[in-house]
């Protein structure tokens, strides 16, 4: 029997790395949750590189329809390089890093602080210089992630940021959505794409599409295309795709469209249909389209978790395609675990 890879079995302690947050963060979270109501911040800044990084773009789509409050990220080195002084007053800041190391997300949380912010780390590292540069801190409890390739930290920290926002927001329909997710990402976990896997077979290129919250997750599998599979991947806002990327589109060209149960899943399945009829081989996860093909996927019980257990059947296939292509997902080549940046 061949041996399961690190980032296989990781996959497969999502729902228990979920639960055990949910389990031993609550307190944590009403604490911050508290803290950032009495602010009642006019914006939110973040700061994060990578995986994390996509957790803060899907956390921008949560702050923005759920609580009205834009979001944008600010560059760690206009901390780390160019120490510039930002005005921060009335604002919040949410630095996200498994590690908690990198000394540019500890320099620019450092200075959100003393420029005004109230700064919040979401870390696996409680101890971490980001969680003692910051007022507060959120341990997303994934426990020991070994491979290479983030899974169970980027839904932990997903979670933890999604849950800060709904309490804060005292949102109970969201609140009971993001309780039953462990039971809703062990399903999700056991789902691979093979007709994705297939599509893609010998091609170096691909697309993915996502809109809305979703743009996060399709963010995310790009940067797993590459980083586990040598595979060039670009994501692409579903309206944005057709401003110009769509001209490299040839037949059999694959693209990977991600859906939640909202708003947007009208207009992503109406941009998968047209990107099939130009004769590439799309796949998304909505049964809302008719020219391409729609994927198995597990509905989560609202549209702003759907993106969480997408993103769990999305990390089973591409696990599984790197393997088939003998690539080791746990080693991608020229990288490891904790990348430090200034």
């Amino acid at each position: 029997m061949t041996q399961s890879t690190k980032m296989r079995r990781e996959i497969d302690e999502i729902p228990a790395a979920v639960d055990r947050l949910l389990t031993q963060g609550a307190a944590d979270i009403a604490s911050v949750a508290n803290a950032v109501r009495g602010l009642d911040p006019a914006f939110v800044m973040t700061v994060a590189r990578g995986s994390s990084d996509h957790v803060c773009t899907y956390l921008k789509y949560v702050s923005e329809i759920l609580l009205g409050v834009p979001v944008a990220s600010v560059g760690p080195s206009v901390g780390s390089i160019y120490d510039s002084t930002l005005k921060l007053n009335k604002g919040l800041s949410v630095a996200v890093s498994q590690s908690g190391q990198s000394p540019d997300i500890v320099a620019m949380a450092g200075n959100a602080g003393r420029d005004g912010a109230l700064t919040v780390a979401l870390t696996n590292d409680a101890g971490s210089p980001l969680a003692q540069a910051s007022a507060h801190t959120l341990n997303i409890h994934a426990g020991p992630e070994l491979s290479v390739a983030a899974t169970k930290t980027f839904v932990t920290s997903a979670v933890a940021g999604l849950w800060l926002m709904a309490e804060w927001d005292r949102n109970t329909a969201l609140l009971a959505a993001i309780r039953a997710l462990p039971k809703q990402l062990e399903a999700a976990a056991q789902i691979n794409w093979p007709e994705v896997r297939e599509a893609i077979g010998a091609h170096q290129s691909l697309f993915t599409l996502g809109r809305g919250q979703a743009l996060a997750v399709s963010n995310e599998a790009a940067l797993k295309f590459k980083e586990t599979c040598q595979l060039h991947a670009e994501s692409y806002s579903s309206a944005e795709v057709l401003h110009g990327p769509v001209s490299i589109v040839g037949e059999g060209f694959p693209v990977l469209g991600f859906a939640a149960a909202d708003a947007a899943e009208g207009a992503l399945a109406d941009i998968s249909d047209q990107i099939a009829a130009k004769g590439a081989q799309v796949f998304a996860t909505t049964n809302r389209v008719q020219g391409a093909a729609c994927i198995d996927h597990i509905r989560t019980d609202h549209g702003l978790t759907d993106p969480l257990s997408l993103i769990v059947s999305f990390y089973s296939m591409v696990e599984a395609f790197a393997t088939s292509r003998g690539i080791d997902p746990d080693a991608p080549r020229h990288l490891k675990k904790v990348t430090e940046t200034v």
